[in-house]
């Protein structure tokens, strides 16, 4: 077990730093831009909320590339890791059309979130300046899956730091302006994210061609159209991920928007407590990742015994991590709530929240790190299934429930916005135990998935 743990760890940490980084992209937009004026912070907001509900749902498509080359690498076929690579490419480009529309011409949306002509004006030069750098952020996606499914994290997380390290002087140059350039507030960090896209994308293009890591695949020795057989190998594994990303997206989404109807203090008692479980999943998604990639190689040389002790042991170490992390956040939540806020009622608020989360990080990270072991194997269609019912239907609809107090009988303490994180937490129990007793079916050693065979690619 001791050798298996080292092993994702070694794959994990690097995943880790670079997901905080990307969250740290978040944190400095917002803290930057609301120094700005409260109407960009608004548009931002919104805007944001958007841009990651459409890119999250693209790019995790692309992520399909991630078991299929793992596979490939575990069986000593890398030579064909190459042709794969140019396909995840080619359906980047046709799922940057579909980005840059939505994005470009986001007035459908807009009208669905009923947004004052204002901040509708103001969210639509965000997204559109974002639209540009969808191409980029898709491209450099598919470096982000081959990457990790060769055993090379460190080169994205390396990215990921310099990103954010660039981030701050761009992001003050062009919100608050400067240097022959006028202040574009909320546009401008979005314009700072764009040529951070693109210039991310061009050094994960020049890695492929040129680091030994990557040479050896091949990847640009010759030019190839998309083949329809790979494209849909490609798109079987990869549309329920993406709607899988979509499905949580949304979910924490319509969480926020229903949530507000409680009041600005309660939503932002609401919004330290969302934060909060965003920085802790970070966590089990590193060791899911590293996981995944493990399994998936270990399936590509046959040996579905040890994919499977794998799999076993990267849920094991999430949720033994999840266990500390949450005593830590028992112990301390008072302190935690005080680095976010000074304001005493908004603590108030968020005191009962962030309790919540601490013991539903708990069944986050079991279905993280279980939903990620599927992924070796292969297996997108049914855990979509299970958090479509467990995500939208129990965490959304069962939070609209308790939240408003629908039969009217309910105790106060399992409404408000307190019933909308319960039902929440309920959700990830379902989909936490769900997945884990299909994954334990799956990956029995005599099960046909657990042999790893090449022409099964979806389940």
């Amino acid at each position: 077990m001791f050798e298996h743990v080292k092993r994702i760890a070694t794959l994990a940490w690097p995943v880790l730093i670079g997901q905080l980084a990307i969250i740290a992209f978040g944190v400095l937009d917002t803290a930057m831009v609301g120094r700005y004026s409260a109407l960009d912070l608004a548009s931002l907001g919104l805007g944001n909320s958007i841009y990651i509900s459409v890119y999250m749902a693209l790019s995790g498509i692309l992520i399909a590339l991630m078991p299929i080359a793992g596979h490939l690498f575990g069986a000593g076929r890398s030579n064909e890791i190459g042709n794969e690579v140019r396909q995840a490419f080619w359906l980047a480009a046709g799922l940057s059309v579909i980005g840059v529309a939505v994005l470009a011409w986001p007035a459908p949306l807009l009208r669905l979130a009923d947004a004052p002509p204002e901040l509708a004006g103001r969210t639509t030069a965000y997204l559109q300046i974002l639209a540009i750098g969808v191409p980029a952020g898709l491209v450099f996606r598919v470096f982000n899956s081959l990457s990790t499914a060769i055993s090379k994290p460190r080169m994205v997380m390396t990215l990921q730091v310099i990103d954010l390290a660039i981030k701050v002087p761009l992001n003050t140059w062009f919100i608050f302006g400067g240097w022959g350039i006028p202040a574009l507030g909320g546009p401008g960090s979005a314009l700072a994210t764009t040529l951070i896209n693109f210039g991310s994308a061009a050094i994960g293009l020049f890695l492929i061609a040129r680091h030994r890591d990557y040479r050896a695949l091949a990847v640009f020795e010759r030019f190839c159209w998309p083949q329809w057989r790979h494209q849909l190998a490609l798109l079987k594994l990869g549309l329920p991920m993406g709607l899988s990303y979509l499905i949580e997206v949304t979910s924490y989404t319509f969480m926020a928007i229903f949530i507000t109807h409680f009041g600005t203090r309660v939503l932002a008692g609401h919004q330290i407590a969302a934060n909060l479980g965003a920085v802790l999943y970070m966590t089990p998604l590193a060791i899911g990742i590293a996981t995944s990639t493990l399994v998936s190689q270990t399936l590509g040389a046959r040996d579905p015994v040890q994919a499977r002790a794998l799999g076993l042991h990267g849920i094991l170490m999430a949720g033994g991590m999840a266990v500390v992390l949450t005593s830590l956040v028992l112990a301390l939540r008072h302190q935690i709530i005080a680095a976010y806020t000074p304001d005493s009622l908004v603590a108030a608020a968020a005191l009962p929240l962030v309790t919540i989360v601490a013991f539903y990080h708990l069944f986050d990270a079991i279905q993280c790190s279980t939903g990620f072991a599927l992924r070796g194997y292969k297996i997108t269609t049914i855990p979509t299934i299970i958090y479509a019912v467990a995500l939208w239907g129990v965490g959304l609809g069962g939070g609209y429930v308790l939240g408003f107090n629908v039969p009217g009988t309910l105790p106060e303490l399992f409404t408000g916005a307190r019933g909308f994180w319960f039902a929440n937490m309920a959700s990830l129990v379902i989909a936490a135990t769900s997945l884990l007793i299909y994954w334990l079916r799956i990956s029995n050693p005599s099960h046909r998935y657990a042999m790893g065979h090449p022409s099964i690619h979806a389940e």
